[in-house]
């Protein structure tokens, strides 16, 4: 850790300066109050991934510092991150910038067999030449064979949050997550989803609610736009379009 100089502390993370090479970095230090537990296993997740994810749009891990009582990851310094975007009116050609490096970023994820379940604007970062990297890979999985069991509880909609500066289904709990995005997309059957009742924890006895026309709830974004979202938007995964196939659509 000698070698690198903090200036300041941003959140969980740290910027500093490497003495040597002058470089600034990005330091995300995990403490190990517990002998016993060792290193978390979100840490090892995201150290053993970062090694082996190497794309213009995915964080770059420098250095791995490890220590008694803590572990630090060295990571490349971006300026900003999505989440502060946000706060501002991102234009339609920004959207679509950003849109492509985020997608670029997934296809490589998913070409290699890993899937990120953590995507969220506060996991983009983004630094002044307005280059987007897919960064927080502690929840990620690398999908072996046959394919294991994985938690539900991981969503993201990035799209359209960019579009209008807000979650596009803002639910406070399970049951409020599915109504907001019923009432959005219309409450799915065996025709929109088939075998949908064969889903664990599927209900019946949700309310019917028709699908909402997603161009009123994002008309910042022009046709192509809307189209891309509803693609990204379908209940059946089977039906769903994928990064790659994204990146190509017109």
């Amino acid at each position: 850790m000698e070698k690198y100089q903090k200036i300041e502390k941003l959140g969980e993370v740290y910027k500093a300066q490497n003495k040597e090479t002058g470089a600034v970095v990005a330091l995300k230090r995990i403490r190990l109050d517990n002998e016993e537990e060792g290193v978390p296993c979100t840490a090892i997740r995201e150290i053993s991934l970062l090694k082996e994810l190497k794309h213009p749009n995915i964080v770059k891990l420098y250095d791995v510092i490890h220590t008694e009582k803590k572990l630090t990851l060295v990571f490349e310094y971006l300026d900003s991150d999505l989440k502060k975007y946000l706060d501002s009116d991102i234009s339609v050609n920004t959207i679509q910038l950003l849109m492509h490096q985020l997608l670029e970023g997934i296809a490589y994820c998913h070409e290699h067999r890993v899937l990120h379940r953590d995507l969220k604007p506060q996991n983009l970062l983004i630094n002044k030449k307005m280059e987007l990297k897919l960064a927080d890979f502690g929840l990620a999985r690398a999908v072996g064979i046959p394919v294991r069991g994985y938690s539900h509880e991981v969503v993201c909609c990035i799209m359209a949050e960019m579009a209008t500066g807000r979650p596009l289904f803002p639910g406070i709990s399970i049951r409020d997550q599915l109504l907001k995005i019923f009432q959005t997309l219309g409450t799915p059957n065996e025709i929109i989803w088939p075998r949908i009742s064969e889903i664990p924890d599927y209900k019946p006895d949700f309310p019917i609610y028709p699908a909402v026309d997603l161009a009123t709830i994002v008309p910042k974004l022009q046709g192509d736009g809307v189209v891309l979202i509803k693609r990204m938007l379908e209940y059946a995964p089977e039906k769903r379009i994928s990064a790659d196939m994204a990146l190509t659509s017109k």
